[in-house]
């Protein structure tokens, strides 16, 4: 099953190097991807793509358009473009970096290097955290944390290995261990964001940007966090990270629908027109693979984590991939962006196409993505 996923998915990868040109895909609408010149948050998950096709393919098309992505990655720093924001790790680690774990290039690893210094200007020294969005000392977004930060900080843990330089690992995992103890509730259920003062530190708040409400669970950030803890665990070996991304897996793979694949948002009410999220259920499973990684063979969650994987990818495959369809730009249906804001509510979305085809090559051929080497 997984292999014949692979392939249809890297047959319509082909296709849209053609369709997309020198252009990146975003969310769709009609079936039709939104495209833009390397500008958005997102763009690096159509170079991870890419260079995922390649992995398994040896195909040198799918090389040479994985390069040309990872030159415009370049334009793109060196023109500081679109890159006020954390999300330098999802933008960085699935291109240039992609492209030194596979080619050792060495251009590729200073423009990571590079990135990563980018991503460390959003530190803020008072009150200890990343800030997501917005300049330093926004009204609004100042002292704003959010749970998806936790994926980019792979690329510092990454910089720290790469340079001897601690201040890197130190900064993710302060970063790391403020996201576990305010972004993590009681429950194992999580906040999407949450608030500190900006010039003490002080927590404030937790809230929500995407989800139902502030105190819900949106299923999005809740697979962030199983995924991005697992990440702090490998490069860390902090034994809490595991077990929070374990508590934060279990949660979300025991709450699985009918048909195993989530909802938008874990408290949002379910009826016929209530949104699906295939990204979120694509995330979650390529996150309790890299926790299966970390797991002794008699660990008591590990069959109930395979058992998720299963589940929920299987359910993938079934009714929300795009196998079958030879004209479909996207991997996967039912993706949404933001439900609550009503961008691409159920749509395709880029990372949602990413974050499958690597929990496929995973599941079939061992393959880590490109959060470490």
């Amino acid at each position: 099953m997984w292999k014949q996923a692979i392939e249809d998915a890297l047959q319509k990868t082909k296709v849209n190097i053609e369709r997309f040109g020198d252009q990146f895909p975003h969310v769709s609408e009609n079936d039709i991807y939104h495209l833009n010149p390397n500008t958005d948050w997102t763009d690096g998950f159509w170079s991870g793509i890419l260079w995922l096709s390649y992995q398994y393919s040896g195909d040198k098309v799918f090389q040479e358009a994985a390069q040309k992505t990872v030159a415009s990655f370049k334009n793109r720093l060196e023109n500081h473009v679109g890159l006020d924001h954390h999300d330098i790790g999802f933008l960085y680690s699935l291109s240039s970096k992609a492209q030194w774990i596979l080619e050792k290039d060495e251009n590729a690893k200073q423009l990571t290097l590079q990135a990563a210094d980018v991503l460390m200007k959003r530190w803020r020294p008072k009150g200890q955290y990343i800030q997501a969005w917005g300049p330093e000392g926004d009204e609004h977004n100042g002292g704003r944390i959010i749970i998806d930060c936790l994926l980019n900080l792979p690329l510092l843990y990454w910089a720290y290995e790469q340079t001897g330089d601690a201040k890197y690992k130190e900064v993710a995992i302060i970063h790391a261990d403020l996201s576990r103890r305010y972004l993590v509730r009681g429950d194992d259920s999580s906040y999407h964001t949450f608030y500190f003062d900006q010039e003490t530190g002080e927590p404030l708040r937790g809230g929500t940007h995407q989800g139902y409400q502030d105190g819900s669970t949106w299923t999005r950030g809740q697979a962030w966090g199983i995924y991005g803890f697992a990440l702090s665990y490998h490069y860390t070996k902090n034994p809490l990270y595991l077990e929070t991304a374990k508590r934060l897996a279990r949660y979300f793979f025991e709450r699985l629908p009918e048909d195993d694949v989530v909802y938008w948002d874990f408290n949002a009410p379910v009826n016929a027109e209530t949104k699906r999220d295939s990204s979120a259920s694509a995330i979650a499973s390529a996150g309790a693979l890299e926790i299966l990684e970390h797991l002794a063979a008699d660990d008591p969650d590990r069959a109930f984590l395979e058992d998720g994987v299963q589940r929920s990818m299987a359910g993938l495959v079934k009714s929300y991939a795009t196998i079958g369809k030879p004209g479909a730009q996207g991997l996967l249906e039912r993706g949404s962006y933001s439900v609550r804001g009503g961008a691409a509510p159920d749509d395709y979305v880029i990372w949602g196409d990413y974050y499958y085809l690597e929990a496929l090559l995973r599941l079939e051929k061992g393959f880590k993505g490109y959060w470490y080497e």
